[in-house]
C-alpha cells in the first residue's frame, strides 16, 4: 500500500472530517479511500463488491489513523443506499464530504440495449449520485457547509461510442452538479464535477486497454504519460478541502490535456 507521498499537499481542514466515498473498494475509489484516510479524515465507503471492500478496509486499518469503515450495499437500491449512509454517519459522524465515484463503464451496443439495461445503466452511473447528495445534505447544512464531488468522464466529450447509457449518464452528471450547486449554495455546500480521462486502473488494463488504445491515448493526451488514480485523488482532495472554498458548479478535468 502506498502512503501519502511527502511531496503532495496535506490539507489540515480534512483532518477529522466525515467523508463518504461511493464505489471505494477498487480502482479510483480505493485510491480515494486511501488518500483521504492518509489526510486524517474519518472515511466510510460503500461498494457492491463485499469481498474487495472488506479486504481493502482490513489493509488500510493497519496504518490509518482512523480505520475506514466499509459498508457493502447496492447503490442502485435507494433504500439500501440510505441505510448504508446511516451506517457511515454512525461511524464517522456528520458527513461533510461526499465523493460520488461509483460507476460502471460496461460496454454495450445500441442493438443490445433494452429498456431494462438502459434503466440499470442510468441507476448505477447517475441516479445514486442525486440520492447520495440528498442523504448527506442535512449533515452539511447543520455543519454550516460541505463539499460534494460528482465524478464525470471525458468519454462523452470525445464522442465515444459503444456504451450509450454510460456516456449519457456521465454527460448528465455535469447538469446535476450545476443544479445542486444552485440549490445547495445558500447553505455553503459546494458541488463540483471531477472529470477524469482514461485512468489506468487494474480493471481498465485488464478489460479495455490494448495496443490500439495506448496509441489513441498517446495521440489524445498532451502529456503522454499514464493517467493514474493518484492524479484523480489529488484533485478530489483539493475540492474537498477548505482550500477550494469558492469553487462550485465547476468541471475540474484531469485528463492529461485530452479534451
Amino acid at each position: 500500500m502506498s502512503l501519502l507521498a511527502p511531496s503532495l499537499a496535506r490539507y489540515p481542514s480534512l483532518r477529522g472530517r466525515g467523508v463518504l466515498i461511493t464505489g471505494g473498494a477498487t480502482g479510483i475509489g480505493a485510491t480515494l479511500v486511501e488518500q483521504f484516510a492518509a489526510q486524517g479524515a474519518r472515511v466510510g465507503f460503500i461498494d457492491i463488491d463485499a469481498a474487495a471492500g472488506a479486504a481493502w478496509a482490513d489493509t488500510l486499518a493497519a496504518t490509518a489513523e482512523v480505520p475506514p469503515l466499509f459498508v457493502a450495499a447496492d447503490l442502485t437500491d435507494i433504500a439500501a443506499l440510505d441505510a448504508a449512509v446511516n451506517r457511515v454517519r454512525d461511524h464517522v459522524g456528520p458527513i461533510t464530504v461526499l465523493l460520488n465515484n461509483a460507476a460502471n463503464d460496461k460496454r454495450h451496443s445500441i442493438e443490445t440495449t433494452t429498456a431494462e439495461s438502459w434503466d440499470a445503466g442510468i441507476a448505477v452511473n447517475l441516479k445514486h449520485q442525486f440520492f447520495a447528495a440528498k442523504a448527506v445534505c442535512p449533515d452539511m447544512r447543520a455543519a454550516g457547509g460541505g463539499s460534494i464531488v460528482n465524478f464525470g468522464s471525458i468519454s462523452w466529450k470525445l464522442k465515444q461510442g459503444g456504451m450509450p447509457a454510460y456516456t449519457t449518464s456521465k454527460a448528465a452528471v455535469q447538469g446535476l452538479t450545476r443544479s445542486l450547486a444552485r440549490d445547495f449554495g445558500p447553505f455553503n455546500i459546494r458541488v463540483n464535477t471531477l472529470v477524469p480521462g482514461w485512468v489506468m486502473t487494474d480493471k481498465q488494463l485488464r478489460l479495455w486497454v490494448d495496443e490500439a488504445s495506448r496509441e489513441e491515448i498517446a495521440r489524445g493526451q498532451c502529456i503522454n504519460q499514464p493517467l493514474l488514480a493518484t492524479h484523480i485523488a489529488s484533485m478530489a482532495l483539493f475540492l474537498a478541502a477548505d482550500d477550494s472554498a469558492m469553487c462550485t458548479a465547476q468541471d475540474f478535468v484531469v485528463d492529461g490535456g485530452w479534451t
